[in-house]
């Protein structure tokens, strides 16, 4: 499962540079260009819920399989309209949001194989393994290797995803699951029955909504400082577009770091304390950010921020794993997920609004407020988040 998880964040790393440029490369309408933005985060907002749904019902191997042969499909059938040249800006959308949505099943259901592999006291290592790839491969080594396929020729990025697509599901294919409490055998499954079960677990269990609303809150701040990231290097910071890649580079090289720190600290760190530190560390990176000028700190804050991001994220979703019945584990998984992408749009359009009256520090001031008022809020129950099962 670990290389099937490498392989494929390689493929999905350079498709996030290949995908934006195709269509760029199709139409210079504005309009049309943001829809290929619109494409990556919309599909996980809409069907979401329902692949938790699926991923509790039925067996989650198979559904890693079919949703990842749909989206092999997509790609050969987009690789085939490239290389007859009867490629249009439309059917490059259409392949693209239909990637998304295969992605949004297919990352639903892998989510739930680890821990029904992995003992909970493993869990720890096994999520640590599987964010180093996708901090290595999808962040750092796939967008770059994607712009450099495109510039080559439109469609070996869109073929190389394929052939990791196809990898990845061969791998798969071989892993041998525990059964999970499933109910396929009803003869009338109910999915809003379902549906309102995934919720009702995760509004009653204390830790997990803790947890919940912890992400959704500071995706909010989170989504409003960074949506205008690209203006703040560049007005603030006075750097170019080389420039903003070598920040978000620097994020990256922290988040390698705190790969490299996170066995060690675990061992000498609470999970629960290790979520209070990585919460105040977040909500002074919004204020590190709002005052300085300087690329060279600014640059030190990111490196900071790239380590805490990979160390907070493997935390959170080994607290999940452990309290989540594994029977629920899609369900649970895809409230997680609507929290994560809704704070996220929901806080890019109040970052925008902020930037557009006030300038582009005022984001990062609103999210330094934001994240110190719910930290403030939270703190109690942080400590006990990760020791509740």
């Amino acid at each position: 499962m670990l290389a099937s998880s490498w392989l494929t964040n390689l493929g999905d790393g350079v498709a996030a540079a290949a995908g934006p440029l195709l269509i760029a490369t199709l139409t210079r309408d504005p309009l049309m260009i943001s829809l290929s933005a619109l494409v990556s985060w919309a599909p996980p907002l809409l069907f979401s819920l329902y692949a938790g749904v699926l991923s509790d019902r039925h067996n989650r191997r198979n559904i890693v399989l079919v949703a990842n042969a749909a989206r092999a499909l997509v790609l050969a059938a987009l690789v085939v309209l490239m290389v007859t040249g009867t490629v249009t800006v439309v059917t490059a959308l259409v392949a693209l949001t239909l990637r998304s949505i295969a992605e949004v099943f297919a990352d639903n259901a892998t989510a739930t194989l680890t821990p029904m592999m992995v003992s909970k006291d493993d869990l720890v290592i096994a999520n640590a393994r599987l964010g180093t790839g996708f901090i290595t491969l999808n962040q750092l080594a796939g967008p770059p290797i994607g712009a450099a396929l495109f510039g080559l020729g439109f469609t070996w990025p869109f073929a190389g995803q394929l052939l990791l697509v196809m990898a990845g599901i061969v791998l798969v294919s071989r892993i041998t699951l525990p059964p999970h409490g499933r109910q396929s055998d009803d003869p009338r499954p109910d999915t809003v029955r379902e549906l309102i079960a995934g919720f009702s677990w995760t509004i009653r269990h204390a830790a997990v909504r803790t947890l919940a609303l912890t992400i959704l809150i500071f995706n909010f701040t989170f989504g409003a400082a960074w949506s205008v990231l690209v203006l703040y290097t560049q007005e603030q910071l006075g750097l170019g577009a080389i420039g903003f890649g070598l920040m978000t580079t620097i994020g990256g090289i922290g988040g390698l770091i705190g790969t490299g720190l996170y066995g060690a600290i675990t061992r000498k760190v609470s999970l629960g304390a290790l979520m209070r530190i990585g919460l105040i560390i977040e909500t002074f990176t919004h204020l590190g950010l709002a005052l300085t000028h300087s690329p060279w700190v600014a640059g030190g804050i990111f490196l900071v921020f790239g380590a805490h991001a990979f160390i907070w994220g493997t935390t959170s979703v080994t607290v999940r794993q452990r309290a989540v019945p594994r029977e629920l584990q899609g369900r649970v998984g895809s409230v997680n997920a609507i929290c994560v992408y809704a704070g996220l749009v929901v806080g890019s359009l109040i970052g925008g609004v902020l930037a557009t009256r006030f300038g582009v520090a005022a984001p990062f001031w609103f999210a330094f407020a934001g994240s110190a008022v719910f930290v403030v809020l939270v703190w109690r129950q942080l400590m006990h988040i990760a020791h509740d099962d």
